[in-house]
């Protein structure tokens, strides 16, 4: 029963945040292009899928992710706590390493980076590889996590991370190709949405309320902010590389040429 009024309460709450988008959407096709909206049948149906959905996830949210962070990080904290009573931020590997890898899965399994990447690929005419895009968001992802955990361990200013890690985004919005900024500016956003968030945010509330001295409030969060950061660094670090391989290759090719026409001109 429990349960069930969980999902009650869950369903009348996303029905009423779900609802304002319904209304401009459809106020907007009435009034401004005075047209009725098309397909309203599957447009219901699609909302009331939207509405359940929601509700669904929020009570998974509740019952198993956010459950799930909180324990992970206080059992791997744990772990540094039993080797020494005052453990130093080298004995918490273990967090640093879980971190890196849920930050990796849940990028790779984020259904808005999921769908950006495929609009890229597709706008680029497969310039952009999908799955290439995907995984230098999730390692950004990955590695901004780990950097963020141990930021919690340490006990060191937020200010510091964010300043030094937008210094090196300007640095390289100057010299990465151009068609890449924007799409590295979206990624760093489409972190920030339905499954990385609920899980990153447990990991850093949970961590800091493993390790004595930590905040919850003051320490825990933050987390978000280094998953939004560092993809942006990822991405164009990405398009810089494949740029530098593209004209390295070039190179060779030039080089090979000049070699075939050398051979030409000595055989004649």
């Amino acid at each position: 029963m429990e349960v069930i009024d969980r999902i009650a309460t869950a369903l009348s709450t996303t029905l009423l945040d779900v609802l304002p988008i319904v209304v401009v959407l459809i106020g907007f096709q009435l009034v401004a292009l005075r047209r009725r909206p098309p397909n309203p049948r599957r447009m219901a149906i699609g909302f009331a899928y939207a509405v359940v959905g929601l509700a669904l996830f929020l009570v998974g949210l509740e019952e198993a992710l956010f459950p799930l962070g909180r324990a992970m990080a206080g059992q791997l904290s744990a772990l540094a706590f039993a080797v020494q009573a005052s453990p130093g931020w080298r004995d918490f590997a273990w967090i640093y390493l879980f971190a890196a890898a849920i930050g990796f899965a849940t990028t790779i399994a984020e259904p808005s980076l999921i769908a950006v990447s495929l609009k890229a690929g597709e706008v680029s005419g497969g310039a952009i590889d999908p799955w290439g895009l995907r995984i230098a968001v999730a390692v950004g992802v990955a590695s901004g996590v780990a950097l963020g955990c141990f930021r919690i361990v340490t006990g060191t200013p937020l200010p510091f991370y964010i300043i030094a890690g937008y210094a090196v985004v300007i640095v390289q919005t100057m010299v990465a190709p151009r068609a890449i900024v924007p799409l590295a500016y979206d990624t760093g956003g489409v972190t920030t949405s339905t499954v990385t968030v609920p899980l990153v945010t447990a990991l850093g509330l949970g961590l800091a309320a493993s390790i004595p001295g930590r905040s919850p409030l003051i320490d825990g969060f933050g987390l978000i902010a280094f998953a939004s950061l560092f993809p942006m660094i990822t991405v164009m670090g990405y398009a810089q590389w494949s740029a530098w391989r593209a004209r390295v290759a070039a190179r060779k090719r030039k080089e090979m040429a000049r070699k075939e026409m050398t051979l030409k001109e000595d055989r004649q």
